[in-house]
């Protein structure tokens, strides 16, 4: 055979490490320099190793690599070549980072001794990310020589570690930089790097597939006997779910609320019983004089909690005491108003501590006050099609058994927590969305990933136009490529109509508004469907939209419904006299 040259010999280590430590998907966005990394990935793939993704836009390459992740866990590789083929990766290491999902960057670099001569296509990628990363290693220019591959499979264990906060981290992006000298590419297909016999040591890893580095996970074993207060048993508790690294999460604390008895406010991310969550979102806060008379003694908060302003009106109450619960190395806290803070440990410790413990005319007082807001509002949101909450609500309930749904930031978030009931929301259904920046960007190509990760279970995505368009070219998907069963649901209100809600809509505001926040675009999606091959739907009836939800097709499809952008800040603000009305002292006769 002919010899392995160094650049082949690494990629072929590096990806077969990154096997041994259990990635299963890898995503690869071409390039030169890149080129012994993209041969390793495509002989893995047809060895039966891995499942390899191929784009041509590298901010598409590393969301996809994002909802893939999401719910498994486990980092996706994401390859690229130098330049700025690596610094279009940053929006999705920044949503990585602040959303705790793993991910690992192999970035392709020019050696050393091209960096700060001009040479195309090269700039400085060491530590570009910053401090986004949770850890960062460049490999030295692999040379022809033994005592390499200890470091090479050594580097990996940790990467794939540090990306899953293996031991006591957090989990999140990992940067791993590689010079690589030419040749680039191999004499033949036929070169195999792992059992090269010219090289100079055995490149073939340990025995039987073991991974270099062996780590055992910190929830594999128990940590022995816990000390401290846990969680105690107020009895007016008040359980605020928002969003959480990991769908099970939300069940785990919803599961200890259940066990006290405790109402649960949920946000419409993770997988979790829903019975006790209350429907409509926080729409019965906006009943102010009813809160004040009923206010919880704590809020016991897990995860960021972001969507509505009147969760944090009712945080600042000095009349509250504000608990966190975390599974990471930090928590929450933008209001400045967390007084403990509880490991998550302490929530399985504490069932039997705050079993049963709820104040209960309270909490069946909180329970009456959601049905009766629910009661109220729903006719109204129904009655209000074509509009974002009509249109959330129609998708949420009609979800079959054991689907995903990803949701898109902006309105459509908001959409769903007000209109959803989450009692009538089938078993099995996960929710999530990338909300650890909450851009707009990206979320088409995270929407195909997660629904990739999780086939042949149907999946579901729901978004704004803005946030569609703005990752069109997640639908740059070549003929060879995997392709998930995945139904996008895009509410066109040509523009950001979620502006008209907040400060910039006020009538006093409206002279520039209309080009500088509302920003419409006037494209045709239908056409922009077309033009990738995608299957496009426009619905116009709430009925016809639960059938297509209820019934998923095949590949992926788009059903696009029209609504108007005018009139979303009055609606809301209807709803919110509607739920204060359900909640006003009812007058004597």
């Amino acid at each position: 055979m002919a010899d392995v040259n160094p650049s082949a010999a690494i990629a072929t280590v590096l990806l077969d490490e990154l096997i041994r430590q259990g990635v299963r998907e890898i995503v690869l966005a071409p390039g030169s320099r890149s080129a012994p990394l993209a041969y390793a990935a495509a002989a893995a793939e047809r060895a039966g190793r891995v499942r390899l993704h191929v784009r041509v836009d590298e901010r598409s390459a590393a969301y996809l690599a994002l909802g893939l992740a999401k719910t498994t866990r486990m980092p996706v590789p994401v390859i690229t070549t130098s330049g700025t083929a690596v610094a279009n990766l940053y929006p999705a290491v920044l949503e990585s980072a602040h959303g705790y999902v793993p991910m690992i960057l192999l970035t392709a670099d020019r050696p050393q001794e091209l960096r700060g001569t001009g040479a195309n296509q090269t700039t400085d990628q060491v530590k570009i990310f910053a401090g986004s990363t949770r850890w960062f290693h460049e490999f030295g220019t692999p040379e022809r020589r033994a005592g390499q591959q200890a470091i090479w499979r050594s580097v990996i264990g940790r990467a794939v570690a540090e990306s899953r906060g293996y031991p006591s981290g957090d989990p999140g992006p990992v940067h791993l930089n590689v010079p690589l000298r030419e040749p680039l590419v191999p004499d033949s297909l036929d070169d195999s790097a792992d059992t090269a016999a010219d090289w100079p040591e055995s490149l073939t890893g340990r025995p039987h597939g073991e991974a270099w580095l062996s780590l055992r996970r910190p929830d594999s074993h128990g940590r022995g006997v816990v000390t401290g207060f846990g969680i105690a048993p107020v009895p007016r508790t008040l359980v605020l779910l928002g969003d959480l690294p990991a769908p099970h999460h939300s069940s785990q604390l919803a599961e200890l609320a259940d066990a006290a008895g405790w109402p649960i406010m949920a946000e419409p991310f993770g997988a979790y019983r829903r019975g006790r969550v209350t429907p409509n979102g926080p729409l019965l806060l906006r009943a102010h004089e009813w809160l004040d008379e009923h206010l919880p003694e704590r809020v016991l908060i897990g995860g960021r909690v972001t969507l509505d302003r009147e969760i944090a009106r009712l945080l600042r109450n000095p009349a509250v005491t504000v608990e966190a619960v975390t599974p990471l190395t930090s928590w929450a806290d933008p209001g400045h108003v967390v007084r403990r803070v509880h490991d998550w440990d302490d929530i399985e410790r504490s069932h039997q501590a705050v079993s049963s413990c709820v104040d209960r005319a309270w909490a069946s007082q909180w329970r009456a006050a959601g049905q009766a807001v629910a009661t109220a509002a729903v006719p109204l949101i129904e009655s209000s099609w074509p509009s974002g909450p009509a249109v959330a609500r129609a998708v949420v309930h009609n979800l079959p058994a054991e689907s995903g749904l990803y949701v898109g930031s902006s309105n459509t978030a908001r959409d769903v927590d007000l209109a959803r009931d989450p009692r009538e929301i089938t078993h099995g259904v996960v929710a999530v969305g990338n909300r650890g920046l909450a851009g707009i960007d990206g979320v088409v190509s995270s929407a195909i990933g997660f629904a990739l990760s999780r086939s042949p279970r149907p999946s579901y995505a729901l978004m704004g136009d803005l946030t569609f368009l703005h990752d069109s070219n997640a639908l740059l998907i070549g003929p060879d490529e995997p392709r998930p069963d995945l139904t996008i649901v895009v509410i066109n209100d040509n523009g950001g109509g979620i502006f008209s809600t907040l400060e910039p809509g006020r009538d006093a505001l409206s002279g520039p508004y209309e080009r500088i926040f509302a920003t419409p675009t006037d494209t045709t999606i239908s056409e922009l469907c077309a033009a990738h091959g995608i299957e496009h739907e426009y619905v116009a009836e709430a009925d016809v939209l639960a059938a297509r939800i209820a019934k998923p097709g095949k590949g992926i499809r788009v059903c696009e419904v029209r609504i108007p952008r005018e009139g979303q800040r009055e609606f809301r603000a209807e709803l919110a006299a509607v739920a204060t009305a359900a909640l006003a002292p009812k007058a004597e006769a």
